[in-house]
């Protein structure tokens, strides 16, 4: 009992000294990529697996952080919780860049398309060849080993395993599998924000904004708005037509004096020679 207090104690510290808590589901995740995960964020998020009996204790003890107790609807399966002074979404970000891939058992899915490449096995010849060419891998003995002659597909993204590939692809050292822990909800100073608002596709995002920047740009320069990064722009433009107005109005300056010369050179040249036809229109008529 001492023990449950003490960690208690423990845990509304550790509440009250982040900003973000995030609560992800341990549902099949196993002991091994529990512990890849803490590894590879252990710099980033502090990640702690705690009892949700306990954790609705602490969260209770915790009154002063306004919309804490509203995390206590997601206690429900098991958990694992992180904590994190940060923006919630780079959280969830960290998350996904934190997947790790694994062996594969028998009726995992496929995280991708399982591609086995050409290549040494590094394998010696013997039962190896049958089980190899069971799963649709084409063989060939060189040098003592067992080589694949061609890259093969032998799984595509969202097929269940088989035993029998996933052993093959275990002895290769390929891992098809994609684990990751995935945010059910975030607490952020008294917001509360669920896991499908969360998600944040990078590169579309990325396309969005540009796309805005593009079309924010074109319209500062039509409607001549100067800004920091279209000043050069509209200079430009405005050096253009001032110097083609200049032109056609014939107002010599430093800079048009050249062009209007050879201007009225060219219209010289051109009335110069159709004076012989005008003066013999003149003469018939």
């Amino acid at each position: 009992m001492k023990e449950k207090i003490n960690e208690v104690e423990e845990i509304t510290k550790i509440l009250k000294q982040y900003k973000v808590v995030g609560i992800a589901s341990l549902q099949k995740v196993r002991a091994s990529q529990l512990q890849e995960f803490k590894k590879k964020l252990a710099a980033d998020v502090y990640i702690r697996v705690v009892k949700n009996t306990l954790m609705k204790r602490a969260l209770e003890n915790c009154k002063e952080k306004q919309g804490l107790e509203k995390l206590e609807k997601y206690l429900t399966g098991p958990n694992v919780f992180l904590f994190k002074n940060l923006n919630p979404f780079k959280l969830a970000l960290l998350l996904e860049k934190g997947k790790v891939r694994l062996t594969a058992k028998a009726g995992d899915i496929a995280s991708f398309d399982v591609i086995v490449p050409a290549g040494n096995t590094g394998q010696s010849p013997g039962p190896i060849i049958s089980q190899l060419n069971a799963v649709g891998l084409p063989t060939r003995i060189e040098a003592g080993s067992v080589w694949i002659t061609k890259d093969t597909l032998v799984a595509r993204k969202g097929e269940v395993i088989s035993d029998r590939l996933a052993s093959v692809l275990s002895k290769l050292g390929i891992k098809p599998v994609e684990a990751g822990l995935i945010m059910k909800v975030a607490y952020d100073e008294g917001l509360i924000i669920e896991g499908e608002q969360l998600k944040i596709d990078l590169e579309e995002t990325k396309k969005q904004f540009e796309a805005a920047h593009t079309e924010a740009f074109k319209l500062s320069i039509g409607v001549a708005y100067p800004t920091k990064e279209n000043i050069q722009a509209l200079i430009q433009i405005s050096h253009k037509e001032a110097y083609a107005l200049s032109l056609g109005a014939a107002i010599p300056t430093k800079e048009t004096i050249k062009d209007i010369i050879r201007k009225a050179h060219a219209e010289m040249l051109s009335l110069s020679m159709r004076i012989p036809n005008l003066e013999g229109e003149v003469r018939q008529s």
